[in-house]
């Protein structure tokens, strides 16, 4: 698992001359290097603003997806969230809409060992149940996240035999006896679609709450067992059982639904337990995960 090449070469100079144009209010600031994913490039902005760009063709629809809705997800989920407060448009021969966001001080909760991370136990579960309402039809369509787990079947079994992951003898087994699960029936809710530990970020200092959920490129609709995968990528087995109980007390969830979430678990864990060297975090994420969705703690 590689990260894809660039499509275009998002350098600090584009940028400001993209700021220029369209914001020159803001170009001024100074700006920094910070990341780069599968799918953006992400630069910090003076001390308060970071402004994140499509690398590839393929994340130009989710970047316009969060200009459209992430602005109604912050209002209601109760926690930081990188909603634009600038948007950009192509020019300067850069092709896709980019944004202006906020910067939030943090750390990524997969850099803090798995104990520690159960103080985000509790407010991560309000996120969900906040983040879970239902979605209205024009929501942005994702046909990987929030899908019946049968839409997933090849990919995992394909994936459990190529040979790249650990124990998959064991993850084939419980795939097939979970992915035998009911399908999920009701109206579909709103899901992040990327919630792991990656995606979440702790206050540095050890304050409660989170400091901010990011990334949400997987925007969509549909079952919720897709995010509560979180409780066994982010959780050892005491922060899991307060992320499903602080979860149930706010919104409750059907034991169905906590089967599929761990069937998701399968899926994502599998997928990053196979990365290789070139993201050892999110290899690492993915090696917590499959030993979580196997642990001791299940029947």
């Amino acid at each position: 698992m590689r990260t894809p090449p660039a499509e275009v070469d998002v350098t600090a100079g584009l940028v400001a001359d993209l700021l220029r144009e369209q914001h020159p209010d803001l170009a001024g600031l100074p700006l920094t290097p910070c990341s780069h994913g599968w799918d953006n490039v992400v630069l910090r902005l003076g001390d308060d603003l970071a402004v994140r760009l499509p690398r590839r063709a393929s994340a130009a629809v989710p970047a316009a997806n969060e200009q459209r809705w992430l602005g109604t997800v912050a209002a209601r989920v109760g926690c930081p969230v990188p909603a634009p407060v600038r948007l950009g448009r192509p020019g300067r021969g850069y092709p896709w809409p980019w944004s202006v966001v906020p910067w939030f001080e943090g750390r990524v909760a997969a850099s803090l060992p798995s104990a520690e991370r159960g103080r985000l136990a509790g407010p991560l579960a309000a996120f969900t149940a906040r983040m879970h309402v239902p979605a209205p039809g024009n929501a942005p369509p994702n046909p990987v996240r929030g899908v019946p787990l049968a839409s997933r079947d090849a990919r995992v079994r394909e994936r459990l035999t190529g040979g790249a992951v650990p124990r998959a003898d064991e993850l084939l087994r419980l795939w097939e006896r979970l992915s035998a699960t009911p399908a999920r029936e009701g109206p579909p809710v709103w899901i992040h679609g990327d919630l792991h530990p990656a995606n979440v970020l702790a206050p540095a200092d050890g304050a409660p709450g989170l400091a901010a959920v990011l990334d949400f490129g997987d925007l969509t609709s549909g079952d919720p067992a897709t995010d509560l995968a979180v409780a066994w990528m982010m959780f050892d087995a005491p922060g899991r059982a307060e992320f499903r109980a602080e979860r149930e007390r706010l919104s409750p969830v059907d034991p169905a639904t906590w089967d599929r979430a761990r069937a998701w678990a399968v899926s994502f864990g599998s997928l990053l337990a196979a990365a290789t060297n070139e993201d050892p975090l999110l290899a690492a994420v993915g090696a917590h995960t499959v030993d979580q969705v196997l642990g001791p703690d299940h029947p």
